[in-house]
């Protein structure tokens, strides 16, 4: 590998891009899983209710007028698609996690501290070499 600086910094770039996109499919299932909660309680809370009862629903930002009989299904519909959401952002974590290490293991990044033994970590970074908890060898 080059000991160029300007190529080390384009490959810890993209390195802490996919770090990011990790990230962000993390926040995203976590968000969906919230959903995925709130879905359940009100579930279980019209189960025990008259089907011809009124409830409100949260349609687009207009609250709307339903019978319980009518929006029980769509929220079980609902439910059923979240959590095939859930299991494809799982997959998707998975796969961009083998990513990040098949790209560490191939352009020899480590961590400090996790990685090399504190006697190896380097003094102090030059200007021109990318500053952070991350080494390319």
């Amino acid at each position: 590998m080059s000991s160029n600086p300007k190529k080390k910094a384009e490959i810890l770039n993209a390195f802490q891009a996919l770090r990011q996109e990790q990230r962000a499919l993390s926040s995203k299932l976590s968000e969906i899983e919230q959903d995925l909660n709130e879905h359940k309680m009100v579930i279980d809370t019209l189960k025990n209710v008259n089907e011809d009862r009124r409830c409100f629903r949260l349609v687009g930002g207009i609250l709307t007028e339903r019978k319980v009989k009518d929006v029980l299904p769509a929220l079980l519909t609902n439910q059923l698609k979240l959590i095939e959401l859930i299991a494809k952002l799982n997959e998707q974590i998975l796969k961009k996690g083998q990513e990040i290490n098949e790209y560490r293991e191939k352009h020899n990044i480590n961590f400090v501290g996790l990685d090399t033994p504190k006697a190896e970590e380097p003094q102090a970074a030059t200007p021109s070499e990318p500053r952070g908890n991350v080494l390319v060898s």
